[in-house]
């Protein structure tokens, strides 16, 4: 389905007839968002199915909502799939013009494999739940998916992403206003920081960086010849430490919170012969680090930030930097100068080279970012950019079907470890709280760590809420107040990671993503008990 990105705008989501959502706790992540999908129930009757482990906001705007068992969402979609097929919902005639037909029969193939009650028995989720869903979404006029990273972040995640796209493809919601595969990006800009090159794999605009023909043109405008071979992800970074890897910068990522296993990248750090790191706080990792670069925040520069609807947008700076801080940029060129003579005057100048090298933004200027902003692909300056993708064919030509097996998570639970542990966010803080805990009307609603955990687990353990409890896993423990509730099933247990003095990723599982290398932040097994005293 390409990049990553929203194939449709969010505006989009109020005019869908259903709405699914799936691994995205949309109400405290993505709230704004969600008061669409509220909105397309409540004024147009649209239809809501949420799957997810935990009862979220959204869970009771749902006609349908699903429990799967944390890690077995490829079963589910599968399943569904089963029903979509069995009941003649598919979309023939789309998938006839638009799909290759020898991948359509290997998805037929495969689902075969998973008729509800074997999806039923992997996922959890009861076999005419599946089949209510699978309707649902199967006889939608226009049906749009919502996710985020509660499929992504698994072993299995670039199968679950797969899954979801098979899906639409399969019923036709794709290329069309209102339907299509939308994952949810976690902050501000970080579609624009995949789309300009922040992947290890591709230049500015997915270009590969294994293509010849792109690193000749890339070479002709920088003036000297870019690696060939495909870089590495952060956690292999981070395993590669002190050997092959002997320095790190980081920019504005806050690691010794944010990576898995933190013990493992903490150790690792400390085997790096220098660390640089960006960031407009002294984080756990700026601490670590042997020179800190203070950046600007974003009221202090002037730059574009590209939104999860692929939405390009100026930034305007209001404020001057603080002391010694500057803009990324110019702490960039400032390198660039010394080590390859760069020469940029400002951010816009910098604007007109990536529309010169980057095809999905070659029509997007400054002169042109006024009001809105543009939605890439925007390849030439009359272009009114593009409010949804697919529209008559896709990016390769046909489509094509990538049908998944179901693989179970990388960990599961055991006799010492009889816990599933997922982990998220909650809506007052963000990420490792460098800026939301510095915020007393934030740390005035949330400010302490804490673990949920079901009412008859919680029996079974002698914890009550409030209790103090320490959740230890095979990489390491932290201690916190647990919250008895029902909004997880029983057999999993929830944390959120903002908190530096309870660090849920100091439990967390590194094992990564075969393909797209994204670690299994959401599930690992777990065991816990109360702290006397």
């Amino acid at each position: 389905m390409g990049s990553g990105a929203m194939t449709n705008a969010i505006d989009e989501i109020t005019g869908a007839d259903v709405v699914f959502v799936i691994g995205s706790n949309t109400h405290e992540q993505h709230p704004l968002i969600a008061r669409r999908v509220v909105r397309a129930v409540r004024e147009r009757g649209a239809r809501l199915i949420v799957a997810d482990p935990r009862a979220i906001g959204l869970s009771g705007f749902a006609e349908v909502f699903i429990r799967q068992w944390p890690g077995t969402d490829v079963a589910l979609l599968n399943g569904m799939m089963h029903v979509i097929l069995h009941e003649g919902l598919a979309d023939e005639a789309f998938i006839a013009e638009r799909i290759e037909p020898e991948s359509y029969e290997e998805l037929q193939a495969v689902v075969a494999g998973y008729p509800p009650e074997r999806a039923a028995e992997i996922s959890g989720v009861p076999a005419d739940d599946i089949r209510r869903a699978a309707r649902l979404y199967g006889q939608a006029g226009k049906a749009t998916i919502l996710y985020a990273m509660g499929i992504t972040q698994h072993t299995t995640g670039t199968d679950n992403v797969t899954s979801v796209a098979n899906l639409a493809m399969l019923t036709g919601n794709v290329g069309r206003e209102s339907t299509g595969v939308n994952p949810l990006r976690g902050q501000n800009n970080v579609q624009g920081a995949c789309d300009l090159g922040g992947l290890p794999n591709v230049y500015p605009g997915y270009q590969p960086v294994t293509d010849e023909a792109t690193r000749t043109k890339f070479t002709r405008a920088w003036g000297y010849a870019p690696p060939p071979q495909v870089g590495l992800t952060v956690t292999e970074m981070v395993d590669a430490a002190g050997d092959g890897i002997r320095g790190l910068y980081i920019m504005a990522e806050n690691s010794l919170l944010s990576d898995p296993d933190i013990n493992h990248v903490r150790a690792a750090f400390e085997r790096f012969e220098f660390l640089v790191v960006q960031d407009i706080f002294l984080t756990e990792t700026a601490q670590m680090a042997d020179v800190v670069l203070p950046g600007a925040s974003f009221a202090e520069k002037d730059g574009t930030f590209t939104n999860t609807e692929r939405r390009v947008q100026r930034v305007r700076k209001a404020v001057d930097p603080p002391g010694e801080a500057r803009a990324d940029w110019e702490i960039l060129c400032e390198l660039g100068k010394r080590l390859q003579g760069w020469e940029y005057g400002s951010p816009a100048e910098i604007m007109e080279e990536i529309a010169a090298l980057t095809p999905i933004y070659g029509g997007i200027t400054y002169e042109r970012l006024g009001g809105r902003g543009l939605q890439w692909p925007c390849p030439s300056l009359d272009h009114p950019g593009t409010p949804y993708l697919h529209k008559d064919r896709f990016a390769r030509g046909k489509g094509r079907f990538v049908p998944a097996e179901y693989r179970p998570p990388a960990e599961e639970p055991d006799d010492d470890y009889p816990l599933l542990l997922t982990t998220g966010r909650v809506l007052f803080h963000y990420h490792t709280g460098t800026m939301t805990r510095r915020s007393p009307t934030l740390t005035d609603q949330v400010n302490e760590a804490f673990v949920e955990i079901h009412p008859d687990d919680a029996a079974r353990l002698g914890v009550a809420s409030g209790d103090r409890v320490q959740v230890r896993s095979r990489r390491g423990e932290v201690e916190l107040a647990a919250h008895v509730v029902e909004t997880v099933p029983p057999g999993v247990v929830f944390m959120p990671f903002h908190f530096a003095e309870a660090p849920a990723n100091a439990l967390t599982h590194a094992a990564l993503d075969p393909t797209a290398k994204i670690p299994e932040y959401k599930v690992c097994a777990v065991r816990l008990m109360r702290v006397e005293g």
